[in-house]
């Protein structure tokens, strides 16, 4: 089932050609975004949308510099490290940075790991600006003490080196993912949630796309070929059967590079980039990236037997066999973050 492109009525002031031609223009890149990872009539997954403006990153451990995000109506507990009576601040980021501030260690869990702030002037009252700095007793399950409307804080994760990574498990291997809770916080929130369920019945890759002659082997884009297809990735779906998904809200959408795991829209479709894809700008909300030393399992993924299909009037590469995933924790050493990955 494809999405229609509008097409834009004559201009009849010449002061609105300019515009016309701009919206025209954002048009196409949104369709063909929008098409190049949306599945055909015949498929099962829903429907999604190409997202917009978020901030770059950097590698595995520098993806979400520049984020500082929170969620809103949420207040984690934990052991105070900063009480917020005496700790106060203006906004929620400067709360955030003041978490990663204690976080900057090149080794080893961060001394704060969490964070709550209050920052509706008129809801907070007495309490408006406090910032209370808290250490976590495991980083994937942290505490809550409320959630809701009626909840005045606003609250946000740190994962520190060696922190925050969980396992895509595949009969291929483990794909281990460091989250980004600092630039995707709803997003995280899911996948943590997720964990809980102890199992992920329904979640899959269907659609396996290598880097053909357009990219090379370290993702970079070949000069003077096309940008797909093929596309570069391997796509799927984490909604476990038998749950109600609920759409993500837009995040921080950090630049598609080689590893990047990526919400489709509002999810629970995704995928993991197996290139760096400049040119798709900030379109797909960015929550985690694979650990550089898995992506030869992304890539012989990428490599399974697959038959072509259309999708929108864009070749895809459909897998014969679609390949189960479940979820797990994944227990890690405090030092380099690419050598001392292990399992539960």
């Amino acid at each position: 089932m494809g999405r229609k492109q509008n097409d834009s009525e004559p201009a009849h002031y010449t002061s609105l050609i300019l515009l016309s031609v701009v919206l025209i223009s954002c048009a196409v890149v949104y369709t063909f975004l929008s098409v190049v990872l949306r599945p055909g009539r015949t498929s099962s997954v829903s429907e999604f949308e190409s997202l917009g403006l978020g901030q770059e990153g950097g590698g595995v451990e520098g993806e979400s510099v520049g984020c500082c995000r929170g969620i809103e109506n949420l207040e984690l507990w934990g052991n105070a490290v900063k009480w917020g009576s005496e700790f106060k601040f203006n906004s929620s980021e400067q709360c955030c940075k003041a978490c990663k501030a204690m976080c900057s260690g090149s080794d080893g869990p961060c001394l704060c790991d969490s964070w709550v702030f209050c920052g509706n002037r008129e809801a907070c009252g007495q309490k408006f600006g406090e910032c209370w700095l808290k250490k976590q007793k495991d980083t994937l399950a942290p505490e809550r003490q409320d959630m809701g409307q009626k909840v005045i804080w606003t609250s946000g994760l740190i994962f520190g080196k060696g922190e925050g990574i969980v396992g895509l498990e595949t009969e291929y291997g483990t794909l281990h993912i460091k989250l980004f809770p600092d630039c995707a916080p709803h997003s995280v929130l899911y996948i943590l949630e997720l964990l809980t369920l102890r199992h992920c019945a329904g979640c899959k890759f269907y659609r396996a796309e290598t880097r053909g002659h357009s990219w090379d082997s370290d993702g970079n884009h070949i000069k003077n070929t096309p940008f797909g297809p093929p596309f570069a990735l391997i796509q799927g779906t984490l909604e476990p059967l038998g749950t109600t998904f609920k759409r993500i809200p837009t995040e921080a959408c950090p630049i598609i590079r080689r590893g990047s795991v990526a919400w489709i829209g509002s999810g629970p479709e995704f995928f993991i980039s197996l290139a760096n894809h400049q040119e798709w700008k900030n379109a797909y909300t960015v929550f985690g990236s694979v650990l550089p030393e898995d992506m030869e399992i992304a890539e012989r993924i990428a490599q399974l037997p697959s038959k072509p299909d259309v999708w929108n009037n864009i070749n895809v590469s459909v897998m014969e066999k679609p390949v189960s995933l479940s979820l797990r924790r994944i227990k890690t050493s405090n030092g380099d973050l690419n050598r001392n990955v292990g399992s539960n």
